[in-house]
């Protein structure tokens, strides 16, 4: 089959398309052909080598936590599933090896969850780790309700898009922050958008003068403590991206029944996945590169076998 591996930490020149073994099937795992998976932060950080000394690495690394695809083939305890169902899975684990750029991956069949029947392969794999950071962020971290004014800085992006709209179905009023490219799609997913960057403080207090009372942070770089000033007292904050003083770290895990509340929201039409750019798992290391250049609009870059 194929697929992208490295050999060593580094940036996108490590990426390796080619030939790679198939995946074994062992009793309780299923082997999913791979219609698209999702390009993540994460994959980049850890690929430069920033978890060296949090997991253990395996080389040669297939990266990739997200996919979208179909059942082939299923190990003799699966019951749940069988060939031909179309499924989605976060395959977080905690050694770095198998991943998901790759045609075939073995997935435990507890990671596997039903796709959306109503959005793209390409929307299915930018689902499941976004989704279950946001839900996290929102509903476990924050327990955002309708009385809260709550800001989401990168609002534009794969997890905070999420984020904003599961603060929004909550009855909480939103800010978003986001470039001036994305203010209009911000506005479409139920915010109140803002320019990001110097002066966002002020920005935010015009809005919610009293200050907002609770704060996702799903953007890193600095972007929390610029904000930091329109907090009001007592505010809770989180961040998929910046850690300090009073502010819970949020990460993505794996949980099947929260990534069933949220195919449900995606089927009901509540919660949209929006796909910046699809490039050829080939081309992986150009989708990496774009992401790190937010150059792609809203939402989740994500790999296909081949582009049509």
């Amino acid at each position: 089959m194929k697929g992208v591996s490295y050999n060593s930490f580094g940036g996108s020149e490590v990426l390796q398309y080619g030939d790679l073994p198939e995946p074994k099937l062992s009793q309780n795992t299923v082997i999913v052909r791979m219609k698209a998976t999702a390009i993540n932060p994460a994959d980049i950080a850890l690929q430069a080598g920033s978890g060296e000394s949090l997991m253990e690495t395996w080389f040669p690394v297939v990266p990739g936590w997200d996919i979208a695809g179909i059942v082939e083939r299923v190990g003799a305890g699966v019951v749940e599933f069988h060939p031909g169902d179309e499924v989605i899975a976060y395959m977080h684990q905690e050694i770095l090896h198998s991943g998901t750029y790759a045609e075939l991956v073995s997935v435990p069949v507890e990671r596997l969850w039903r796709k959306p029947k109503n959005v793209s392969w390409g929307e299915a794999a930018g689902l499941p780790l976004a989704g279950l950071t946001a839900y996290r962020a929102v509903s476990d971290a924050l327990r955002v309700s309708g009385s809260d004014i709550v800001l989401v800085l990168g609002a534009s992006g794969g997890v905070g898009s999420l984020a904003t709209q599961l603060a929004v179905m909550s009855g909480a009023t939103v800010i978003g922050s986001a470039s001036a490219l994305n203010q209009t799609y911000v506005k479409s997913i139920g915010a109140e958008p803002v320019l990001h960057g110097d002066g966002v403080a002020e920005h935010i207090r015009k809005l919610a003068p009293g200050g907002v009372t609770a704060i996702v942070d799903c953007a890193g770089q600095g972007a929390l403590a610029k904000a930091a000033a329109a907090a009001a007292p007592g505010a809770r904050i989180c961040s998929i991206a910046d850690g300090g003083p009073g502010v819970t770290t949020v990460f993505a895990r794996p949980d099947t029944g929260v990534l069933a509340r949220l195919v449900d929201l995606v089927e009901a039409g509540s919660l949209r996945i929006t796909v910046a750019a699809s490039f050829a798992l080939a081309d992986a290391a150009i989708a990496q590169d774009a992401l790190k250049a937010r150059t792609c609009g809203p939402g989740k870059i994500v790999l296909v076998p081949e582009v049509p």
